[in-house]
């Protein structure tokens, strides 16, 4: 029987036989596919996309730029501003010009490209199946725009699931892309890339170089910002709590806490009340005043969308974002569960039978609802989406193969919550005790499971030995008491953002939309504004200036309505309801103004360093805090004088060990009570009363600086013995002095740094630091035929080159040759002395030249006739060196 859809449907194949090409995003997927559709179908993946906007350095990748087409595109640039114009350029779209986009080929797609516009021209149809969502709709589009060709050659094919029912429908039915949702794809894109490409260089100019800003990455990271100014001005307060355990008549223990004092909510503020109620209660008579019993029923929630996936994924499971969307991908890919990028908790038809033909025979009848449920999705979600469920709910995560077990584990996860979803109410009997002791109330609590319900499913809401069960007591039983406790408690500070939570309040602003939460959260974090430590979000220091700065300049742009409205204006487009380029075009006249008036004297504010009363030892000029985008230090307030004048004096500030003791572990109530100690143990700055950050400078000198630096200018220095904070991180020896290498985290990333010198070393793709550099020598005798200088041979990732020795003023460098290398000998470093030994000339007596393969990672020898290599190549093999 052929796996193939059915030939019957003139929409599914044109009349004349052939081959048909069907296009995907991902080789995974491809592989997928493939086993539904029969041997008329070729299958290839286009590897995600394959053209964009200028990338950084691509320009000279490709030759291949297409335009996007739109009727109205044909006009000229405007050449009189030709600093606008570069930036256009860099930028890929003309705001001012009609919305005029120049689409790349991008870096490393050209032989995909080729390839598909191959299979493409021996095909009769060329069937577009991407994903389902905006995006994967863009990309169909880009490739439709580069492979060329009549329009009615391609078809549209979408499917939830990878399934071959589901295949087979799809390409039975299939449609024609959606231009609609092209363009509202292409409008998220055009904002995207103007916010980002014309802020930026007014955060470099204003705050401080490296920076960046974005649509929806700003407003994002204004949420941690805020809340990190939340947990800054609160002032813990101190209150108690008073339990009691006693016990029955019949010897059951019962635990109590006070909630009332002569009819009044308890409001315990001290110890010294708290000590004066204990001796009361101690003394008093404990009898039963009321006891309430009732039903209550919990139902289950919603089956997953992508949002409660990624909160659900990070609790349950320690998942970061980046990492539960990445599983769901390739469980999505494998056919194994429905599609993940969704925000609608519609369940079709047949899933809700399959669930209920599931749960039927593996739990009874009982576990049935009546009828199924239906779960109410949030305004503007796509219904035609379905929830994230398994494509067979037959199939157990042990079945679930072809994926790692962290896959497995989140397939588990899936599985459970849309079967619960389709169980019926768990039951309950909750009971309420009041207990009257010397004028005080006292309460508990308890619940009695009494029937399972969806909580028979493993891992889903509360089972039945987790519910407090309460004695079997009447109205007027006396109990015994057995002991009182009570307990100091702090009120606690909002709570800090997982990125779990994070996830939730970005969805509930509507900043987003399912697809990008992942993307959002690591971006703000590779930016630098935010970091993730463990499990919970802090607000770096300079996201907290370029937050400032941003809201007071474009308050639109960072107001949260203002990015909601605009994702709403995004959903319209996509229905055909709203015009692309009038959404555009009303967004950039107002961010064009604001941007003006910013980029001003008068306009944003600069990162103004705060002047100090503390000498400068090099030079006794006043010390100044500065904020740059490595973190805070200590500047001279000379360094922006002439440079004869200039002095480069800075004090690096390290995070004190006392405020390094309390650390976040993961944990809700722990987090809380380990963030109040924190507060507790902080000072507080005399001019806003805000929390301030500790610094050890040296062994005996610590200095606090308000949280609220630089608008705020409080500090205090303090003197006395300090320690910094203990690094327990990866570490080994330098091979330079007797300090330890320590893994850091900069600007380009990672790398290793010596704790006593000034030694460092990269860190290599498989997160190993790179082997130690050689020392550089200076070779005098070996001149520049360009420039007045010398050079330097000097070991880099490359192996060994020549470079000028007045880099980086002089920017000449080039590879050592043999000869050369044997004038400094006794000098070249032991690992690569090999080299002495290589011939100095080839067999035409073209002096022999020093390489490095990057393919073999290893030096080699070879030479060059008239400024052209040649053929002459030799490896070290087995201590001798030999052709290859």
């Amino acid at each position: 029987m052929s796996t193939s859809p059915s030939k019957n449907n003139k929409n599914a194949h044109p009349a004349k036989a052939g081959k048909y090409l069907v296009i995907v995003e991902s080789p995974a997927k491809a592989k997928t596919i493939n086993k539904y559709l029969g041997s008329d179908y070729i299958v290839k993946s286009s590897i995600g996309h394959v053209r964009d906007l200028p990338t950084s350095g691509s320009a000279a990748a490709t030759k291949v730029v297409a335009k996007s087409k739109t009727s109205d595109d044909k006009q000229p640039s405007n050449p009189a501003d030709k600093k606008y114009q570069a930036l256009v350029k860099r930028m890929g779209v003309d705001p001012q010009n009609k919305w005029l986009a120049t689409y790349e080929i991008l870096p490393g797609k050209e032989t995909v490209v080729s390839e598909l516009k191959k299979l493409a021209k021996n095909c009769d149809v060329v069937y577009l199946a991407t994903d389902l969502d905006r995006e994967g709709e863009a990309i169909a589009w880009h490739l439709q725009q580069v492979i060329g060709g009549e329009d009615s050659k391609y078809k549209r094919v979408v499917f939830n699931e990878i399934t071959k029912n589901a295949i087979t429908q799809a390409f039975d039915k299939p449609g024609q892309l959606d231009l609609n949702r092209v363009n509202a794809q292409q409008a998220r894109r055009f904002l995207d890339r103007v916010v980002g490409y014309m802020l930026s260089p007014l955060l470099w100019e204003k705050i401080a170089r490296g920076l960046s800003a974005g649509r929806v990455q700003s407003v994002a990271t204004k949420l941690v910002v805020e809340r990190e100014k939340e947990i800054r001005a609160f002032v813990p307060e101190e209150y108690w709590q008073i339990f009691a355990d006693t016990v029955t008549a019949q010897q059951a223990p019962m635990r109590l806490e006070l909630a009332k004092i002569d009819g009044k909510t308890a409001n315990i503020s001290n110890q010294e009340q708290a000590t004066a109620l204990t001796t009361k209660l101690q003394a008093a008579t404990y009898t039963i005043s009321e006891r309430d019993v009732k039903p209550t029923t919990s139902r289950p929630s919603a089956p997953f969308i992508t949002s409660t996936l990624q909160q659900a994924a990070s609790t349950r499971l320690g998942f970061a974002v980046k990492k539960t969307m990445m599983m769901a991908q390739r469980l999505y890919e494998a056919g194994y569960i429905t599609y993940m990028r969704t925000d609608s908790t519609f369940i079709s038809n047949d899933a809700q039978a399959m669930a209920a033909s599931f749960i039927g025979r593996m739990f009874g009848a009982k576990y049935l609802p009546d009828t199924p449920p239906i779960y109410g999705s949030k305004a503007g979600a796509q219904e035609a989406h379905e929830a994230i469920r398994p494509s067979n709910v037959d199939i157990s995560a042990d079945q679930v193969v072809g994926v790692d077990r962290d896959a497995q584990r989140l397939y588990t996860l899936i599985w459970q919550q849309f079967v619960a979803s389709q169980m019926t109410p768990a039951q309950y009997l909750a009971t309420n005790v009041a207990v009257a002791a010397a004028g005080c109330e006292l309460r508990a609590k308890g619940r009695t499971l009494v029937f399972d319900g969806y909580t028979k499913v493993a891992g889903i809401g509360n089972s039945g030995n987790k519910d407090v069960l309460l004695p079997d007591v009447v109205v007027g039983d006396t109990l015994t008491l057995s002991a009182l406790d009570p307990q100091q408690h702090f009120t606690k500070p909002p709570a800090r953002f997982s990125e779990a939570s994070l996830v939730k309040e970005l969805e509930k602003k509507g900043i987003g939309r399912p697809s990008t939460y992942a993307a959002i959260i690591s971006t703000i974090q590779d930016r630098g504004y935010v970091r993730l430590d463990s499990k919970r979000l802090y607000a770096e220091k300079m996201g907290d200036i370029v937050t400032d700065r941003l809201s007071e300049n474009f308050n639109s742009l960072m107001d949260y309505s203002f990015t909601a409205q605009l994702e709403e204006k995004l959903d319209s487009v996509a229905m055909g309801e709203l015009n692309w380029k009038k959404v555009l075009d009303d967004f950039y006249k107002d961010f064009s103004q604001r941007l003006q008036l910013a980029g001003s004297e008068t306009g944003m504010r600069r990162n103004m360093p705060v002047e100090i009363a503390m000498p400068c030892k090099a030079c006794t000029r006043p010390m100044q805090i500065r904020t740059g985008s490595t973190g805070v230090f200590l500047g001279c307030s000379g360094y922006g004088l002439p440079p004869k004048e200039r002095c480069k004096e800075t004090i690096n500030l390290m995070q004190s060990a006392v405020m390094s003791a309390f650390v976040m572990q993961g944990d809700d109530e722990a987090d809380a009570v380990a963030e109040v100690n924190a507060l507790r143990a902080k000072q507080r700055c005399s001019k806003c009363n805000s929390a301030m950050e500790s610094y050890v400078m040296d062994a005996k000198t610590q200095i606090h600086i308000c949280g609220n630096n630089p608008d705020c200018d409080g500090y205090k220095v303090e003197t006395g013995s300090f320690m910094v904070k203990s690094y327990d991180g990866p570490s080994f020896d330098c091979e330079k002095c007797d300090g330890q290498l320590e893994l850091k985290t900069g600007r380009f990333g990672p790398f290793y740094a010596c704790n006593s010198c000034s030694n460092t070393r990269k860190v290599q793709k498989n997160g190993e630091p790179a082997p130690p550099r050689a020392d550089a020598i200076a070779l005098p005798s070996v001149r520049s035929s360009k420039h007045d200088d010398y050079f330097v041979l000097r070991d880099g990732a490359a192996g060994l080159f020549l470079a000028a020795s007045k880099f980086p003023k002089v920017r000449e460098t080039r590879a050592p040759k043999i000869k050369e290398l044997q004038l400094v000998a006794e000098q070249l470093d032991e690992k690569f002395k090999y080299l002495l030994s290589a011939p100095l000339q080839d067999d035409e007596g073209n002096d022999s030249i020093v390489r490095f393969s990057r393919k073999l990672a290893c030096q080699y020898v070879s030479s060059e006739k008239d400024g052209k290599p040649t053929k002459f190549a030799l490896y070290y093999r087995n201590q001798q060196w030999v052709a290859e």
